[in-house]
């Protein structure tokens, strides 16, 4: 029995087109909706083991089995990074959020703004985290970043020492203009290039304990002290209102703080080895 063939018109080949899209556009929904279903019983699987955080969600936060379920809380903190341009902000912000690091990287122009969390006992501390432009021409543009940030890092070059000059002015224009609890670090990075030193770790550490600064040397090449960097500030930023903390907690009310269930303790600062 002869099959007629059908037509091999410009017409119907367009059909025949348009029904394999649509057939793919269908499967494709398919395909997501039953990643979605999954998903959510593997997250639901996660929260009933108590697994603090998906490794997706935080990057270095161990992953913890308990018998018991216990909550946490998230809090929000602002944090801004200042400093001279060609520091290394952004390769710190970028090594904390991505766990990346470009030789070459593009001066900021402006702000970036990118957010990271990290764990503290019963508590996720999630950074509001804006990289700011270290050229002279933005700087008028910076106290519209650091006004309201409840943490800031002032970054400088350790292989420079005019940064760490300007670095200095940027304490005492926070120290100025800035919340009265606003919890400082200063940052010496570049620390991979300790041979080219021009600035003294421990000149730097006794500048920043007269002011009352957290301090570390850190290597956005290398990842060193990066991650410490931020938990440090973590545990020193404020535990409720009263201390000026205007970090929100999910669930806990309005305008709390971190709660770390311990008293907050100074950082010594952290040298690189020469």
């Amino acid at each position: 029995m002869s099959v007629s063939a059908e037509p091999r018109t410009p017409e119907a080949a367009e059909q025949r087109r348009g029904e394999a899209r649509s057939r793919g556009r269908r499967a494709a929904e398919r395909a997501a909706h039953w990643v979605e279903a999954h998903l959510s019983e593997f997250y639901g699987a996660c929260w009933s083991l108590n697994l603090q955080h998906s490794p997706v969600q935080m990057a270095g936060c161990p992953l913890q089995l308990n018998s018991q379920p216990q909550p946490r809380k998230l809090c929000q903190f602002k944090l801004v990074l200042l400093g001279e341009s060609a520091v290394g902000k952004s390769s710190l912000v970028l090594r904390f959020v991505k766990g990346q690091f470009q030789e070459y990287q593009e001066s900021t122009i402006g702000a970036a703004f990118l957010t990271q969390s990290v764990c503290l006992d019963d508590t996720t501390v999630k950074f509001e985290i804006w990289d700011t432009a270290g050229q002279e021409r933005y700087h008028s543009l910076a106290p519209m970043y650091y006004r309201g940030a409840q943490a800031a890092i002032v970054v400088y070059d350790i292989t420079n020492a005019e940064t760490f000059a300007r670095a200095k002015t940027w304490v005492q224009e926070l120290q100025r203009q800035a919340s009265p609890n606003i919890v400082m670090m200063l940052a010496g990075n570049k620390a991979d290039l300790s041979g080219e030193r021009a600035v003294g770790c421990e000149g730097a550490q006794v500048y920043a304990d007269d002011n009352s600064l957290l301090f570390m040397e850190t290597s956005a090449k290398t990842g060193v002290n990066v991650r410490d960097l931020f938990l440090a500030i973590a545990k020193k930023l404020p535990k409720d209102d009263r201390q000026g903390s205007a970090g929100g907690v999910t669930g806990q009310g309005p305008r709390a703080g971190v709660d770390l269930n311990q008293p907050s303790q100074a950082v010594k600062g952290q040298c690189c080895g020469n």
